[in-house]
């Protein structure tokens, strides 16, 4: 039984590709959507349940709202008119701002968005949520989440569906989604995290020109960004981020795609 487990893994393996919209880049896909999704939205509420949230009546949190929702609708916007509609079916976009003083935000897989109070001294105004907004949603939009805990499958030798993955582990396969948004790491996948992150910076940039948001003003928040890590961040070969400044130097270079997508609102 086990030998045609494995087998059956293996199989699913070797066919489970698919492509990342935008970049059309191929990547390792073993785990369903909808499967993944309802994972993602059971974590999140979780997250709701056990953290601070700041109240719809805060303007801080309607401006967090209001960028995800433009956001939200440029990506439906791009999808729509590239055919490429199926790559978000089932998403269900919601959007909170936490009180905590971590420098963070984060997209889990279907379009669940958190910001931490401790990103907006850094962001400084919409603009800023804009680069944060765009760049977090495009992971979700990549499939980064389905794809980062792919990886984490394999690498722990579960080449199976995520629901048998679960039932055999359902400690590591809820690990695994921790780290497949960001919320955990993992040394084993962080080359392909480096790449995700430069993926996501494109893809952003896309975005947030689409809804209206300069996309030049990344460069400034990215460069705000490395002068509150004070130099105090380690070698690129050891982080999940590509460096500042090649970080910088890459979104400069996408801009000029990006600028062709920019809608003054």
């Amino acid at each position: 039984m086990k030998k045609i487990i494995v087998l059956a893994g293996i199989v699913a393996f070797a066919f489970s590709c698919s492509k990342v919209a935008v970049t059309g880049r191929k990547q390792l896909s073993l785990v369903p959507d909808n499967e993944i999704n309802k994972m993602s939205f059971s974590q999140y509420d979780e997250v709701k349940n056990t953290s601070k949230l700041v109240a719809d009546s805060d303007p801080r949190t309607q401006m967090i709202k209001r960028v995800g929702e433009k956001i939200a609708n440029s990506v439906t916007q791009y999808m729509t008119q590239n055919n490429l509609q199926a790559s978000i079916e089932g998403f269900s976009w919601e959007f909170n701002l936490i009180d905590e003083e971590t420098v963070n935000a984060w997209c889990m897989p279907g379009g669940k968005v958190a910001f931490y109070t401790g990103i907006l001294p850094i962001t400084q105004d919409e603009l800023g949520v804009a680069v944060v907004m765009g760049h977090e949603v495009a992971h979700a939009v990549a499939k980064h989440g389905s794809e980062r805990m792919s990886q984490g499958l394999v690498a722990n030798g579960l080449l199976m569906g995520l629901q048998t993955a679960t039932s055999m582990n359902p400690s590591l396969t809820n690990n695994l989604l921790l780290m497949s948004v960001g919320l955990g790491s993992q040394l084993g996948i962080l080359k392909f995290s480096r790449s995700h992150e430069s993926e996501a910076d494109r893809m952003g940039l896309i975005f947030m020109a689409m809804a209206g948001y300069q996309p030049e003003a990344a460069v400034g928040f990215w460069e705000r960004m490395a002068a509150a890590g004070g130099g105090q961040k380690p070698p690129e070969m050891l982080s999940t981020h590509p460096s500042d400044d090649r970080r910088i130097s890459d979104i400069k270079k996408h801009l000029v795609e990006a600028k062709k997508y920019y809608k003054p609102q």
